[in-house]
């Protein structure tokens, strides 16, 4: 007999779990399988709605009383570096961008185990062997690129990121550098130089991410202007973060069922 995938993808939750970001709190997430020939076309959509890649899944978070983490992108046409950004752009113009296929490396993993030793020794990922990186770099349906920035004056990696290609912008899926330059602000850095290849491919918006008010880990993404994040079914402009205050932020969800309801899938009304 044949079989053949469904036509509409089918959602999940995982199992409650300690939240990274904000102690106290209980982490949950919606997911769904992304494989197929629609793979890039559902990715493009859902990340309009807060989902993110993570290999061959979706996913956003789903949390029963919680709902501070907020998807992030940049609207390019909107963003204005700031001082610290600019001094941090000239800074590293040294640096040779190369962009390649999703190919993992040694030289890769190298400066990624340094990072992970250096900044998140106890984190999700401090465990992650050379398949798993591997499989974190090449497992995609989709069109990613992993852009490599190597310094000219002893041609040594400092930086690497693992891009998806949106129909409307890139997504920065995972950013890592050598940890002994932080005085040259590399994290800033990438993120800066990703927001002038968006540019130079006429894409209009930067995902980052979720931004999380109060966590060290997630709020730097607020320090960039046109910073939009995802609420109510929409994209808002971010104007102030210290004074931003969501009415659900800290409340419970709505039931699973619902959320997926309210999901628009591909061949739906258009999500902005």
């Amino acid at each position: 007999m044949r079989h053949s995938l469904p036509i509409a993808p089918q959602f999940y939750v995982t199992a409650p779990q300690s939240c990274p970001y904000l102690g106290g709190q209980i982490e949950r997430k919606l997911f769904t399988a992304l494989q197929g020939e629609n793979a890039q076309t559902l990715n493009d959509t859902l990340s309009k709605q807060g989902f993110r890649r993570s290999q061959n899944v979706l996913y956003r978070p789903s949390c029963a009383k919680c709902q501070a983490c907020l998807s992030a992108r940049i609207d390019i046409s909107k963003f204005m570096p700031s001082k610290s950004q600019r001094r941090c752009k000239k800074r590293n113009q040294h640096l040779i961008r190369r962009a390649t296929s999703p190919w993992a490396t040694e030289e890769q993993y190298e400066l990624f185990r340094r990072y992970l030793d250096s900044r998140h020794a106890t984190g999700g990922m401090a465990d992650m062997d050379v398949y798993e990186f591997a499989a974190m770099i090449e497992e995609t349906p989709i069109k990613s690129r992993v852009f490599e920035y190597t310094d000219p004056t002893d041609n040594t990696l400092v930086a690497v990121c693992l891009t998806d290609v949106l129909d409307d912008g890139l997504s920065l899926v995972y950013s890592f550098f050598q940890p002994e330059r932080c005085h040259d602000s590399l994290g800033t850095y990438i993120i800066l130089d990703q927001i002038d290849v968006a540019r130079e491919t006429d894409l209009p918006h930067i995902y980052l991410g979720y931004w999380v008010k109060g966590s060290d880990k997630m709020g730097y993404k607020a320090r960039y202007s046109g910073l939009e994040i995802y609420y109510d079914q929409a994209w808002h402009p971010m104007s102030d973060p210290d004074k931003f205050k969501h009415d659900t932020q800290l409340a419970s969800s709505e039931p699973i069922a619902e959320q997926v309801g309210r999901i628009r899938l591909p061949g739906s009304n258009p999500v902005g």
